[in-house]
């Protein structure tokens, strides 16, 4: 089952396994979302879940959102994520507008996939940003850190697209794959992941069963 569910990023720590072996943990606090609406197939052409979470005020809603939340008898949520079902999920499918999603769906040694924002980096050159060597150090040279040759002179006479240039870096969507949960607290609604997760402190993330990973251990 593809279950998600919407965190926020606490920091890292380090725990210790039971073989006494240091492991250095990201700490997430998943509160309950609710789940505001859905998207059938029959209607919307795809099978789709809406969960929201956190507190936002009335005052700062249009009037789609007004009514949503209304119609729901639930409090404004500060932030909405959707998330794809697939149409085989029995169990997700049978959710309902109002019902309410918490981490007592996850376990400890469950694979999980995050995504989140990566931290943003400024404007960098090509050295830090791609990762190239740049030209010679030695006396006389004056090539350093820069980019090196772009195009082919008059033919074609342009810099093709996608070509790695100096720009700003960070700041991107980004999943990391397989990360261990290694700790689950209903009571504070935490979770402790094994490894890093994508952003900064206090920002949101997504948390949902991995796709390439089915085995405990």
């Amino acid at each position: 089952m593809a279950f998600e569910i919407i965190g926020k990023k606490i920091g890292m720590t380090q725990i210790f396994t039971d073989k006494g072996e240091v492991t250095a943990v990201t700490v997430v606090q998943a509160e309950p979302c609710v789940v505001l609406d859905l998207r059938t197939k029959d209607i919307h052409g795809y099978n789709a879940i809406r969960l929201g979470t956190g507190k936002k005020s009335e005052k700062s809603l249009n009037k789609p959102e007004a009514g949503l939340f209304k119609k729901i008898n639930k409090e404004p949520c500060e932030l909405i994520r959707e998330f794809r079902i697939k149409d085989d999920d029995k169990e997700m499918l049978s959710i309902k507008p109002g019902d309410i999603i918490d981490i007592s769906r996850f376990s400890v040694n469950d694979f999980v996939d995050v995504t989140g924002i990566s931290k943003g980096k400024g404007f960098q050159g090509v050295v830090k940003r791609h990762g190239m060597s740049g030209g010679p150090g030695a006396h006389g040279t004056h090539f350093g850190r820069e980019p090196g040759s772009t195009g082919n002179r008059e033919l074609p006479g342009r810099v093709f697209k996608n070509k790695r240039m100096p720009g700003r870096m960070g700041r991107e969507k980004v999943t990391v794959q397989n990360l261990k949960v290694l700790g689950v607290d209903t009571t504070n609604n935490i979770l402790l992941l094994k490894g890093a997760v994508p952003g900064v402190n206090g920002s949101w993330i997504m948390i949902s069963r991995t796709v390439k990973k089915k085995k405990k251990g």
